[in-house]
Protein backbone atom coordinates (compact mmCIF):
# COMPACT_ATOMS: atom_id res chain seq x y z
CA UNK A 1 0.00 0.00 0.00
CA UNK A 2 1.20 3.46 -0.61
CA UNK A 3 0.04 6.87 -0.84
CA UNK A 4 0.92 9.41 -4.05
CA UNK A 5 0.69 13.23 -3.58
CA UNK A 6 1.18 15.98 -5.59
CA UNK A 7 3.85 18.72 -4.24
CA UNK A 8 0.80 21.31 -4.32
CA UNK A 9 -1.06 18.71 -2.46
CA UNK A 10 2.18 18.05 -0.30
CA UNK A 11 2.54 21.93 1.03
CA UNK A 12 -1.06 22.09 1.53
CA UNK A 13 -0.71 19.46 4.18
CA UNK A 14 2.35 20.50 5.45
CA UNK A 15 0.64 23.91 6.04
CA UNK A 16 -2.19 22.73 7.38
CA UNK A 17 -0.28 20.35 9.85
CA UNK A 18 2.23 24.06 10.99
CA UNK A 19 -1.36 25.62 11.20
CA UNK A 20 -2.52 23.24 13.90
CA UNK A 21 0.54 23.16 15.69
CA UNK A 22 0.62 26.84 15.75
CA UNK A 23 -2.52 26.65 17.51
CA UNK A 24 -1.94 23.65 20.12
CA UNK A 25 -4.41 21.21 18.50
CA UNK A 26 -1.78 18.94 17.26
CA UNK A 27 1.76 18.49 18.69
CA UNK A 28 4.66 17.55 16.62
CA UNK A 29 7.29 15.47 18.28
CA UNK A 30 10.31 14.48 15.83
CA UNK A 31 9.37 13.01 12.99
CA UNK A 32 5.97 12.57 14.55
CA UNK A 33 2.40 14.16 14.89
CA UNK A 34 0.43 13.98 17.76
CA UNK A 35 -3.36 15.45 19.67
CA UNK A 36 -1.20 15.16 22.94
CA UNK A 37 2.39 16.44 23.96
CA UNK A 38 3.52 13.18 25.25
CA UNK A 39 7.11 11.82 24.96
CA UNK A 40 6.35 8.54 25.97
CA UNK A 41 3.82 8.10 23.30
CA UNK A 42 6.96 9.16 20.41
CA UNK A 43 9.17 6.14 22.32
CA UNK A 44 5.84 3.66 22.45
CA UNK A 45 5.66 4.66 18.29
CA UNK A 46 8.84 3.68 17.66
CA UNK A 47 9.20 0.51 19.86
CA UNK A 48 6.18 -0.49 17.90
CA UNK A 49 7.03 -0.08 14.56
CA UNK A 50 10.06 -2.18 15.53
CA UNK A 51 8.01 -4.78 16.84
CA UNK A 52 5.66 -4.88 13.48
CA UNK A 53 9.11 -4.58 11.49
CA UNK A 54 10.01 -8.54 13.02
CA UNK A 55 6.43 -9.59 13.63
CA UNK A 56 5.52 -9.24 9.74
CA UNK A 57 8.17 -12.31 8.97
CA UNK A 58 5.84 -14.25 11.20
CA UNK A 59 3.44 -13.02 8.97
CA UNK A 60 4.69 -13.94 5.80
CA UNK A 61 5.50 -17.46 7.45
CA UNK A 62 1.94 -18.06 8.64
CA UNK A 63 0.29 -16.63 5.14
CA UNK A 64 2.24 -19.08 3.04
CA UNK A 65 0.77 -21.94 5.78
CA UNK A 66 -2.67 -21.17 5.24
CA UNK A 67 -2.44 -20.39 1.77
CA UNK A 68 -2.60 -23.80 1.39
CA UNK A 69 -5.48 -24.69 2.74
CA UNK A 70 -9.29 -25.96 0.70
CA UNK A 71 -10.67 -22.88 -0.92
CA UNK A 72 -8.52 -20.24 0.01
CA UNK A 73 -7.88 -18.11 -2.74
CA UNK A 74 -6.62 -14.56 -1.31
CA UNK A 75 -4.70 -13.38 2.21
CA UNK A 76 -4.10 -9.96 3.58
CA UNK A 77 -2.78 -8.71 6.50
CA UNK A 78 -5.23 -6.20 8.63
CA UNK A 79 -5.90 -4.91 12.21
CA UNK A 80 -2.92 -3.03 13.61
CA UNK A 81 -0.10 -5.02 11.93
CA UNK A 82 -1.37 -3.66 8.46
CA UNK A 83 -0.94 -0.08 10.59
CA UNK A 84 2.90 -0.74 11.23
CA UNK A 85 2.90 -1.38 14.65
CA UNK A 86 2.75 -4.34 17.18
CA UNK A 87 3.18 -4.84 21.07
CA UNK A 88 4.72 -8.36 22.66
CA UNK A 89 1.14 -9.94 22.47
CA UNK A 90 0.03 -8.65 19.08
CA UNK A 91 -2.38 -11.21 16.71
CA UNK A 92 -1.36 -11.43 13.72
CA UNK A 93 -4.86 -10.99 12.09
CA UNK A 94 -6.04 -11.75 8.71
CA UNK A 95 -8.35 -11.00 5.91
CA UNK A 96 -9.44 -14.14 3.99
CA UNK A 97 -11.10 -14.15 0.31
CA UNK A 98 -12.64 -17.64 -0.53
CA UNK A 99 -13.95 -19.68 -3.11
CA UNK A 100 -17.61 -19.09 -3.72
CA UNK A 101 -19.94 -21.27 -2.08
CA UNK A 102 -17.32 -22.30 0.20
CA UNK A 103 -16.39 -20.01 3.13
CA UNK A 104 -17.94 -22.06 5.83
CA UNK A 105 -15.77 -25.30 4.80
CA UNK A 106 -12.77 -23.43 4.65
CA UNK A 107 -13.74 -21.38 7.97
CA UNK A 108 -13.96 -24.71 9.68
CA UNK A 109 -11.05 -26.39 8.53
CA UNK A 110 -8.90 -23.14 9.29
CA UNK A 111 -10.91 -22.87 12.72
CA UNK A 112 -9.94 -26.42 13.64
CA UNK A 113 -6.27 -25.83 12.89
CA UNK A 114 -6.22 -22.56 15.13
CA UNK A 115 -7.63 -24.36 17.85
CA UNK A 116 -4.80 -26.82 17.14
CA UNK A 117 -1.77 -24.52 17.65
CA UNK A 118 -3.22 -24.10 21.44
CA UNK A 119 -0.64 -26.92 21.35
CA UNK A 120 1.98 -24.82 19.78
CA UNK A 121 1.95 -21.52 21.12
CA UNK A 122 0.86 -19.92 18.06
CA UNK A 123 -2.44 -19.33 18.58
CA UNK A 124 -1.42 -15.38 17.58
CA UNK A 125 0.32 -16.67 14.24
CA UNK A 126 -3.13 -17.09 12.96
CA UNK A 127 -5.95 -14.56 13.95
CA UNK A 128 -8.94 -15.42 11.63
CA UNK A 129 -11.67 -13.42 12.13
CA UNK A 130 -12.98 -11.98 8.44
CA UNK A 131 -14.08 -13.76 5.82
CA UNK A 132 -15.32 -12.57 2.05
CA UNK A 133 -15.92 -15.14 -0.49
CA UNK A 134 -15.04 -14.22 -4.30
CA UNK A 135 -18.95 -13.71 -4.93
CA UNK A 136 -19.32 -10.82 -2.06
CA UNK A 137 -15.67 -9.26 -2.21
CA UNK A 138 -17.38 -5.70 -2.06
CA UNK A 139 -17.45 -4.20 1.65
CA UNK A 140 -20.72 -3.38 2.22
CA UNK A 141 -20.41 -1.01 5.33
CA UNK A 142 -18.78 2.25 3.45
CA UNK A 143 -17.34 4.48 6.00
CA UNK A 144 -14.15 6.02 7.34
CA UNK A 145 -13.19 2.72 9.33
CA UNK A 146 -13.39 0.32 6.87
CA UNK A 147 -12.32 2.62 4.21
CA UNK A 148 -8.83 2.51 6.65
CA UNK A 149 -8.73 -1.02 7.02
CA UNK A 150 -8.91 -1.61 3.22
CA UNK A 151 -6.27 0.94 2.64
CA UNK A 152 -3.91 -0.10 4.70
CA UNK A 153 -4.44 -4.10 3.72
CA UNK A 154 -1.22 -5.86 3.08
CA UNK A 155 -1.20 -8.36 0.06
CA UNK A 156 0.05 -11.65 1.43
CA UNK A 157 -1.15 -14.30 -0.86
CA UNK A 158 -3.29 -14.71 -3.83
CA UNK A 159 -2.27 -11.59 -6.53
CA UNK A 160 -5.32 -12.11 -8.96
CA UNK A 161 -7.82 -12.35 -6.23
CA UNK A 162 -6.82 -9.28 -4.44
CA UNK A 163 -6.67 -7.57 -7.17
CA UNK A 164 -10.12 -8.59 -7.98
CA UNK A 165 -10.91 -7.29 -4.24
CA UNK A 166 -9.12 -4.09 -4.65
CA UNK A 167 -10.98 -3.47 -7.94
CA UNK A 168 -14.35 -4.17 -6.14
CA UNK A 169 -13.29 -1.36 -3.09
CA UNK A 170 -12.35 1.77 -5.20
CA UNK A 171 -14.71 3.31 -3.15
CA UNK A 172 -12.59 3.72 -0.40
CA UNK A 173 -11.00 6.40 -2.84
CA UNK A 174 -13.67 8.56 -1.59
CA UNK A 175 -12.18 9.25 1.76
CA UNK A 176 -8.37 7.93 0.23
CA UNK A 177 -7.78 9.49 -3.67
CA UNK A 178 -3.82 8.78 -3.03
CA UNK A 179 -3.72 5.39 -2.15
CA UNK A 180 -2.83 2.72 -4.15
CA UNK A 181 -2.82 -0.90 -2.96
CA UNK A 182 -0.26 -2.92 -4.63
CA UNK A 183 -0.98 -6.37 -5.45
CA UNK A 184 1.82 -6.97 -8.06
CA UNK A 185 4.41 -9.09 -5.96
CA UNK A 186 1.97 -10.81 -3.46
CA UNK A 187 2.28 -14.68 -4.48
CA UNK A 188 -0.30 -16.91 -6.59
CA UNK A 189 -1.23 -19.45 -4.65
CA UNK A 190 -0.28 -23.06 -4.85
CA UNK A 191 -2.23 -26.25 -3.08
CA UNK A 192 -1.26 -29.05 -1.77
CA UNK A 193 -2.66 -32.71 -2.24
CA UNK A 194 -4.61 -32.06 1.23
CA UNK A 195 -6.46 -28.83 -0.29
CA UNK A 196 -6.86 -30.55 -3.77
CA UNK A 197 -8.31 -33.54 -2.45
CA UNK A 198 -10.61 -31.57 0.03
CA UNK A 199 -11.68 -29.70 -2.84
CA UNK A 200 -12.08 -32.94 -5.28
CA UNK A 201 -14.75 -34.01 -2.64
CA UNK A 202 -16.39 -30.87 -1.51
CA UNK A 203 -16.92 -29.25 -5.08
CA UNK A 204 -20.31 -31.28 -5.86
CA UNK A 205 -24.04 -31.01 -4.29
CA UNK A 206 -22.15 -32.72 -1.18
CA UNK A 207 -20.27 -29.80 -0.73
CA UNK A 208 -23.22 -27.40 -0.79
CA UNK A 209 -25.12 -29.06 1.73
CA UNK A 210 -22.27 -29.44 4.31
CA UNK A 211 -21.36 -25.30 3.45
CA UNK A 212 -24.89 -24.62 4.14
CA UNK A 213 -24.85 -26.68 7.66
CA UNK A 214 -21.44 -25.34 8.87
CA UNK A 215 -23.35 -21.93 8.29
CA UNK A 216 -26.32 -22.31 10.03
CA UNK A 217 -24.14 -24.49 12.59
CA UNK A 218 -22.02 -21.54 13.21
CA UNK A 219 -24.53 -18.87 13.51
CA UNK A 220 -26.33 -20.83 15.88
CA UNK A 221 -23.17 -21.11 18.51
CA UNK A 222 -22.38 -17.43 17.86
CA UNK A 223 -25.88 -16.42 18.64
CA UNK A 224 -25.84 -18.38 21.96
CA UNK A 225 -22.25 -16.62 22.86
CA UNK A 226 -24.09 -12.81 22.33
CA UNK A 227 -27.14 -14.05 24.56
CA UNK A 228 -25.04 -14.62 27.14
CA UNK A 229 -22.59 -11.30 26.66
CA UNK A 230 -19.40 -13.09 25.90
CA UNK A 231 -16.19 -10.79 26.05
CA UNK A 232 -12.57 -11.28 23.97
CA UNK A 233 -9.77 -11.04 25.61
CA UNK A 234 -9.95 -7.28 25.17
CA UNK A 235 -13.29 -7.01 27.29
CA UNK A 236 -14.87 -6.18 23.62
CA UNK A 237 -18.38 -7.72 23.22
CA UNK A 238 -18.02 -10.54 20.62
CA UNK A 239 -19.88 -10.63 18.20
CA UNK A 240 -20.50 -12.02 13.65
CA UNK A 241 -22.59 -11.00 11.10
CA UNK A 242 -23.19 -14.73 9.40
CA UNK A 243 -24.32 -14.86 5.46
CA UNK A 244 -22.97 -17.23 2.51
CA UNK A 245 -20.37 -15.04 1.43
CA UNK A 246 -19.19 -13.27 4.18
CA UNK A 247 -18.08 -13.88 8.23
CA UNK A 248 -17.10 -10.65 9.77
CA UNK A 249 -17.35 -8.73 13.18
CA UNK A 250 -20.49 -7.43 13.95
CA UNK A 251 -19.43 -3.84 13.23
CA UNK A 252 -22.12 -2.72 16.24
CA UNK A 253 -19.65 -3.94 19.07
CA UNK A 254 -16.43 -2.00 17.92
CA UNK A 255 -16.47 -0.11 14.62
CA UNK A 256 -19.43 1.48 15.83
CA UNK A 257 -18.03 3.38 18.61
CA UNK A 258 -14.47 3.81 16.57
CA UNK A 259 -16.58 5.74 14.28
CA UNK A 260 -18.31 7.85 17.10
CA UNK A 261 -15.66 8.84 18.91
CA UNK A 262 -14.17 9.90 15.01
CA UNK A 263 -16.89 11.86 14.53
CA UNK A 264 -16.66 13.21 18.51
CA UNK A 265 -13.23 14.79 17.48
CA UNK A 266 -14.06 16.20 14.03
CA UNK A 267 -17.10 18.06 15.40
CA UNK A 268 -15.10 19.67 18.17
CA UNK A 269 -12.32 20.95 15.56
CA UNK A 270 -15.11 21.94 13.57
CA UNK A 271 -16.61 24.24 16.77
CA UNK A 272 -12.89 25.33 16.95
CA UNK A 273 -12.54 26.42 13.19
CA UNK A 274 -14.04 30.22 13.54
CA UNK A 275 -12.21 30.82 16.42
CA UNK A 276 -8.78 29.69 14.18
CA UNK A 277 -10.17 31.40 11.51
CA UNK A 278 -9.67 35.03 13.38
CA UNK A 279 -6.48 33.74 14.86
CA UNK A 280 -5.09 33.75 11.92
Amino acid sequence: MTFHASESRTASIDEALENLCKNGLVFKLDEFYTLQYDHSLLERRRKGNSLANEQMKTAYKAAAILARFPYVKGLAISGSLSKNFAEEKTDIDFFIITAVNRLWIARTILHLFYKLNIFTGRQRWFCLNYYVDEAAQEIVEKNIFTAIEIATLLPMQGKATLANFMKANEWKNNYFPNCKNNTTATPIIKKGPFATLVERLCNGNVGNKLDNWLMHYTDKRWKKKVSQNRKNSKGIAIGMLVDKHYAKPNPGFFQDKIIGLYQAKIDKLEQLQPVLSRAN
